[in-house]
């Protein structure tokens, strides 16, 4: 099959099928990936922390062409996952970012666009990509296909159905009809830098991942900086507030991926940790939450207990005021003075 209008609603048939409810193409340039500046700048920074994983892919991020000279498209899927929250428990309990409550997308999404792969290799198509994880800028080529345009907090938004979306990408190069840009639709609007916790945005459009509840309860080990834990709040597993007080999130459709639905969305904080390690990795297999590993998810319990203010919670988070580790260790005793015990 020849490559154009032909393969593109092939694939456009196939994503549909797959479950994906957006296919954008935006055309490879011929020098770098669109927010290629932009994402070497936020590296040179330091706004990344310890995500290194995105230095050593970043030239290959920033230029395709250099993996796949013959380049010509970037196929950019989407698949919405907006959930409603289920009724809040209440108690000793965490939160979990919606994408996390269910099934790893990682493996969702990865699988689905392996499909739509091997679709452009029967068809005599070079092709590579995935999700997040990926060498792609998948958000920049989101934008430039426009599949969404990106918000001021960073995140892709699809006007009149939000921004709970998992987005993948695929390099390919067959010469498919591209897409056009979607422009701004933020406007004056500034609520998600204004709603951060922890005061992550240093404007719109850079966030400082150093700052993030994301970043702290899912990639980075150490002990949180003190002065960011109060604005946890009861955050176990990233964040949902830049997206929460998103207008554009106001009627978001429910997602019809029953892989996706809360089955995480809240956490019971003395469970965890009174949990064993193996035990807490068992629990969550198949969920992103195991990416946290077992030490970082009691580190992100004792935070929130402490958070909490409730005296409930005083047993629990005395387990580990002596811990041999010194990270649970210093975030117990923390939370111990927020309780006052």
């Amino acid at each position: 099959m020849h490559d154009g209008p032909a393969l593109r609603q092939l694939l456009q048939s196939r994503a549909a099928a797959l479950g994906f409810q957006h296919l954008r193409v935006a055309a490879v340039p011929p020098d770098a990936a669109p927010r290629a500046q932009e994402f070497a700048a936020w590296l040179a920074r330091g706004d990344h922390g310890e995500l290194r994983y995105l230095e050593a892919s970043a030239e290959e991020r920033m230029y395709p062409l250099r993996r796949l000279p013959t380049a010509r498209s970037v196929i950019v899927l989407g698949l919405e996952h907006h959930h409603r929250r289920p009724p809040d428990p209440g108690g000793l309990t965490g939160l979990v970012a919606r994408y996390a409550w269910g099934r790893d997308y990682h493996n969702l999404v990865g699988k689905r666009l392996l499909k739509l792969m091997a679709e452009l290799r029967r068809a005599g198509f070079v092709c590579y990509g995935g999700v997040d994880t990926a060498p792609v800028l998948e958000r920049a080529w989101a934008e430039l296909g426009g599949l969404g345009y990106s918000g001021k907090n960073n995140v892709q938004i699809f006007p009149a159905r939000g921004s709970w979306m998992l987005l993948g990408a695929i390099v390919t190069d067959a010469a498919l009809p591209p897409d056009a840009p979607l422009g701004d639709h933020c406007g004056r609007c500034a609520r998600c830098l204004g709603a951060c916790p922890t005061d992550a945005f240093v404007g719109p459009h850079h966030l400082d991942a150093r700052r993030c509840i994301s970043y702290w309860t899912i990639e980075a080990r150490d002990a949180v900086p003190e002065a960011l834990r109060a604005g946890f709040g009861r955050w176990v597993f990233g964040c949902d507030v830049c997206q929460e007080v998103c207008p554009h999130n106001a009627a978001a459709p429910d997602s019809m991926e029953d892989d996706l639905a809360p089955k995480n969305a809240y956490l019971d904080l003395p469970e965890l940790l009174a949990s064993d390690d193996q035990a807490l990795l068992d629990r969550f297999v198949g969920s992103p939450i195991r990416r946290a590993a077992p030490l970082k998810l009691k580190r992100n319990a004792l935070t929130a207990l402490g958070n909490l203010g409730d005296p409930a919670g005083i047993p629990a988070v005395r387990l580990y005021a002596d811990s041999s580790d010194p990270v649970l260790r210093e975030h117990a005793r923390w939370s111990l003075g927020r309780l006052g015990a």
